[in-house]
This record gives C-alpha cells, structure tokens and sequence, in this order.
C-alpha cells in the first residue's frame, strides 16, 4: 500500500545494474518525488550490441528502472522484460524492451527522449535519466599502470583498479550530462548512490564532471549503500570503508554523510555461486575507517535472501532513508 505524505522529499538516486531497481521499487511505495539518474557505460550483452550497432546509449539498465518505476499489469512487464533464446540467431539475448527503446531512441534521435515518452507511456511515478545523451566509454588505470576502456573488459582483468574516467565515445570534449540531471542534484533533499557495483556502475556517472561537481556542492544528505559482497575484479577483499576511500579519492573530496551496512551474516552453504559468480565474499566491516571518514553509520540487517543469491531488502532500506530525510531536512 503507498504511503502518502503532504510534503513529498526529494530523492535522486544514482546507480546502474541489479541493485538500483530494487531500490527504487521500494520507493515507489512511498510518497516521494523519484529522480533516477542511471548509467550508460555498459557495453555488454544485448545493450552493448544494440549500442554498438545503432550508435545509441546502452538500454539494459534504463529498461529495469523503466519497470521497477512503472505500474503497468505483470502480464506487459513480461512482456517488456522477455529474452529471447540463445538459439534465436539475430534476436538471441535481446529484451523485447531493449528493442522498443532503440526503436523510441530512433524515431526521436536521442535515446533521453525515448525514455521520457516512456515514462509517460508505462505510468511512471517518478523521473527517469541517463547520466549522459552520449554514448560514454568507461576507462580503468590499474595499479600496474596499465589502462583498459570497456565496462566488461575491466571487470575481466581481476587485476586491481587505479581509478576510473570517461570519454565521450563518439566525438572529442568532455562527457556531458543529461538536461535535468545537474538540476535534480541541486533540488534534491537527499542522493542515494548504489546499492551496484562500485567502479562499474556508480562511479562512471560520477566522473561526468558536472555530475561530480554537482554532487559535492549539493546541500542534500548523500547515502551511500554499501554493497553485501565483494565483488570479482572490482572490490575484491574490500571492507565497507574501502567503498568510501574510493568514492572519496574519486572526487578529490569527502562528499558522503551516511553509510548504510548490512550486518546480517549469510547462512553458510546458501549462495549458488555458478549463478551470482561475479560475488565472493561478504563486505567486511571497518566501522572506524568509516568514522574516519567523516560518515555516519546505520548498520542493520538488511539482508533478503531469495533464488540462491544475496539481495539489499528494499523496504528495510527505504524506511532508514526516510527516517534520515526527515530527520535531517524537516
């Protein structure tokens, strides 16, 4: 049932991948005016071949926020949400709803566009925006000295990350953001980055420059959810604190006022590790780094476990963030 309040918080959430659906589903529960500002640098699977091919922001992780903010019958979110087989020749792992994008992205030669008319067509409650309107490449230095360009290349090397940064693949200047997106930020009472991969799915919207600038100088509560596990060639043996060093080193500045950790311990034996095998181990906790840091720590269990694989409880998550955006701004 949604909840609703006179006063509607303004909440800008900023992620990609599996992890940023889940939230904003929860959200969507409550009475807040939503603002998802995803990223566009994913280059594989069905995305990667649609934006290859057609020259076209990555749809993947636009399409699962789609969804998760629209309230459209289950039966048209399958639909929307369909695979088709391996054994499909030119179709094979496309999403209808990739390709219903990229058809919208188009006949309206832009792919922002596309989603706005989305939004409209599958009931949205709330706004939707790639970080960019350009097609951007993700970069990654490692220790080692070397550099690789590619969201899946770099998180194949399982060697450790440097630091990461964005190019405007298509043309020569610096990545610029998506009209509304530095605005949001500005108006916003409180920034929710991740739950998702940290190099990979948080960071390339943050290293838009003017995304990044805008997140620092914003006087929002910035929340950062903290990942349950480590993860294959980005965070391997990582603790919670690592998460912020990085984000912090990142933008030259410490920027983030909470942490939300779980500290609910997996069953032994309960994670399908040929399913979830980009995971390892859970996040260790490093609750005086964090202070260290200049965060405010909630830690919890908010923990659910479903199909073989770790997941952030949505609802438990929803209702820390509103207890701090009412606390802090009203």
């Amino acid at each position: 049932m949604k909840t609703y309040r006179i006063r509607k918080p303004k909440i800008v959430v900023i992620g990609g991948g599996t992890g940023l659906p889940v939230i904003l589903k929860a959200l969507r529960n409550q009475s807040a005016d939503i603002t998802a500002i995803v990223t566009v640098a994913d280059d594989g699977g069905s995305s990667g071949l649609l934006r290859e091919s057609m020259k076209m922001s990555p749809p993947g992780d636009l399409r699962n926020v789609l969804v998760s903010l629209s309230d459209m019958p289950q039966l048209v979110e399958d639909i929307f949400q369909y695979r088709f087989r391996d054994e499909d020749d030119f179709l094979a792992n496309h999403t209808i709803g990739n390709l219903i994008i990229a058809a919208l992205s188009e006949m309206r030669n832009s792919t922002y566009e596309a989603i706005q008319l989305l939004t409209k067509f599958m009931h949205v409650d709330g706004h939707i925006y790639p970080a960019s309107e350009q097609s951007m490449t993700l970069h990654a230095k490692f220790e080692d000295g070397t550099i690789l360009s590619g969201e899946s290349a770099i998180a194949k090397a399982r060697k450790n990350i440097d630091y990461v940064y964005v190019s405007n693949t298509d043309g020569d200047g610096p990545v610029e953001p998506s009209r509304k997106v530095v605005s949001a930020i500005e108006e916003a009472d409180m920034v929710v980055l991740g739950p998702g991969s940290l190099y990979t799915s948080i960071l390339p919207n943050l290293m838009i420059e003017k995304i990044g600038d805008a997140l620092v100088r914003s006087h929002a509560e910035v929340v950062y959810i903290c990942n349950i596990m480590t993860q294959k060639g980005e965070t391997e043996q990582f603790s919670d604190a690592d998460h912020i060093r990085v984000l912090h080193r990142h933008l030259k500045t410490p920027f983030i006022d909470t942490v939300l950790v779980n500290t609910e311990p997996i069953p032994d034996g309960y994670m399908d590790f040929e399913i979830y095998d980009e995971y390892l181990v859970q996040v260790r906790h490093d609750f005086q780094g964090l202070r260290d840091e200049g965060c405010r720590v909630i830690s919890a269990d908010f923990l659910e476990l479903r199909d073989g694989g770790v997941f952030h409880d949505g609802n438990k998550v929803v209702e820390e963030l509103f207890r701090l955006v009412f606390g802090t701004k009203y």
